[in-house]
């Protein structure tokens, strides 16, 4: 096969079927084999002061006016925006936390984990929703707005683990299946994740009634009581003591576990694209609640013959000073073969040449890119006597 190349200026330049994918620009630095990187929240949760937009040391004034403010604007009845629910959804829970002093001593406590064993009831059992609505025509009633939007949810899902996988160009070229083996942690089957040997719930510690913390008055200035918050040391921090440990789990309540699953690799994808294998994540914290997913952020093998940008690959080709002058004939390598290609006459260093068609498929869309050929103009540093007359006799010639 004889590719004539286009001259262009220098400066030019288990199975699973295709997975959700994400762009992702973080680049790891790995071997080719895969390696978790870390764990993510699913949906990453958002500081509740934030999300009001008050601080941390908010009255409770404050924090119902932000309320009454976001939720007015954000209620669905009201606003048709797509993601309005969800919004509404963030500002009731973040005002049902902040707007109970005993929830929000919590949260500042703890942060997320404080106030994760609190239910549906627990937190919005109490929220007088017709103080906040009351005569701006929408709903009222708990039963219109938090059942709606609450109630059939599911548990709160298992963090994200998310692994890197290096594949090699002819995979990028052809698409497939990817074998990746990772270890991650599973709920222990011996106890169901309690930890007990029982395997029951551990009982709820009684130094501290179950709330993870102790707290001391210091005694009274005044009208001032003093209080001081510790962490309880006999459960620290979890509220429940665990006692005879499972023999399996050691109380942990998780075992490492070597997972082995086929990826299906898209044709031509993107370094940095990330996709999702749904329930391979990390377990949840609750029983009943499903884990999370694995993400799979996916990268070109580096490859000594070509340098991948995008679709395109680029090749540093280099000739002899002859064969640059006169012209000639080469074999190059690409991804589906080699291919001889004519070097026209008169080819200048870092000259660049186009190979249409020879790069990788587009992903997600049709066509494929260009090999592009950078060429180096080799000059000789030695010369034997015959090869410096030439040389001389050439330098002799008039010049064009």
């Amino acid at each position: 096969m004889d590719d004539r190349p286009t001259p262009v200026h220098a400066g030019s330049g288990a199975s699973f079927n295709l997975p959700l994918e994400i762009r992702h620009p973080d680049q790891f630095n790995g071997s080719a084999a895969v390696r978790a990187t870390d764990a993510v929240m699913p949906e990453q949760e958002r500081d509740y002061y934030e999300v009001l937009g008050v601080a941390r040391d908010a009255d409770a004034k404050a924090i119902k006016q932000a309320y009454h403010r976001l939720a007015m604007k954000w209620h669905p009845d009201r606003n048709p925006a797509p993601e309005a629910e969800e919004r509404f959804k963030e500002i009731a829970k973040a005002y049902a936390i902040l707007s109970d002093p005993n929830k929000r001593a919590h949260y500042d406590r703890a942060g997320f984990e404080g106030v994760a064993h609190f239910s549906f009831d627990d937190l919005f059992g109490d929220l007088d929703l017709g103080e906040v609505f009351g005569g701006f025509g929408v709903g009222a009633e708990r039963g219109s707005i938090f059942d709606r939007f609450f109630h059939g949810r599911e548990p709160r899902r298992g963090l994200n683990l998310r692994v890197s996988v290096h594949v090699p160009l002819e995979r990028v070229d052809q698409g497939g299946a990817q074998a990746i083996s990772f270890v991650r942690p599973v709920t222990c089957a011996t106890c169901g994740g309690y930890g007990t040997r029982s395997g029951r719930p551990p009982r709820a510690c009684k130094d501290c009634a179950g709330t993870g913390r102790k707290v001391s008055t210091r005694g009274n200035r005044g009208s001032f009581r003093f209080e001081q918050v510790t962490t309880c040391p006999s459960c620290a921090g979890r509220g429940t003591v665990v006692g005879a440990a499972c023999r399996d789990c050691d109380g942990r309540g998780q075992l490492e576990h070597e997972e082995t699953l086929k990826l299906k690799i898209p044709r031509g994808i993107e370094d940095g694209t990330v996709l999702r294998v749904p329930g391979h994540g990390l377990p949840a914290g609750a029983r009943e609640a499903p884990p999370g997913d694995l993400l799979v952020d996916v990268y070109a093998e580096p490859d000594t013959r070509f340098q991948r940008h995008g679709a395109d690959l680029w090749r540093t080709q280099t000739v002899d000073l002859v064969d640059a002058v006169l012209g000639t004939r080469i074999q190059v390598p690409t991804l589906s073969g080699t291919v001889r290609v004519t070097l026209p006459p008169g080819i200048q260093p870092d000259e660049v040449l186009r190979l249409r068609g020879k790069g990788l498929p587009r992903y997600r869309a049709s066509g494929r890119g260009d090999l592009k050929l950078r060429l180096r103009v080799r000059v000789p540093q030695t010369l034997t006597a015959e090869q410096r007359a030439l040389y001389e006799q050439l330098r002799a010639l008039p010049r064009s």
